[in-house]
C-alpha cells in the first residue's frame, strides 16, 4: 500500500508555471505507476499525464501535450507535474494517484485503475 501527498498548487496568471509534487510513502514506490488527474468544479475528474514505475514512459492528455511535463525520483519517492504556459482553463484541484505495476495494466487514463489517491492541490490560474 502506498499514500501520496500532492503539494506545489498556488495562484499564478496566465503564462505562467507551477511544478507540482507528489511524495509517497513506502518503500515499494518505485513499483507503481502514477498519474496526475484534475477536476475543475462541476466537471468530472479528467486524466492529465502518467508515468510508469521507471519513468521510462509516460503519457499526455491532449490539453497537456506541449505544456506539461511528467516526471519521477525514484530515489525521493517523488512525482513531479510541471505546468508550463498555464491557462485560466488549467484551474482545477490536482490529484496524484497511484497503482502497483504488477496488479493494474490498464490505461493510464482510466481513473478506475488506481486505487490510491491525495488529497488533491488547488491549482488557479488567473487572465
Amino acid at each position: 500500500q502506498v499514500q501520496v501527498v500532492e503539494s506545489g498548487g498556488g495562484l499564478v496568471q496566465a503564462g505562467g508555471s507551477l511544478r507540482l509534487s507528489c511524495a509517497a510513502s513506502g518503500r515499494t514506490f518505485s513499483s507503481y505507476a502514477m498519474g496526475w488527474f484534475r477536476q475543475a468544479p462541476g466537471k468530472e475528474r479528467d486524466f492529465v499525464a502518467g508515468i510508469s514505475w521507471s519513468g521510462g514512459r509516460t503519457y499526455m492528455a491532449d490539453s497537456a501535450k506541449g505544456r506539461f511535463t511528467v516526471s519521477r525520483a525514484n530515489t525521493k519517492n517523488t512525482v513531479y507535474l510541471q505546468m508550463n504556459s498555464l491557462k485560466p482553463e488549467d484551474t482545477a484541484v490536482y490529484y496524484c494517484a497511484a497503482r502497483a505495476s504488477d496488479l493494474y495494466s490498464g490505461s493510464y487514463s482510466d481513473r478506475s485503475e488506481y486505487p490510491y489517491w491525495g488529497q488533491g492541490t488547488q491549482v488557479t490560474v488567473s487572465s
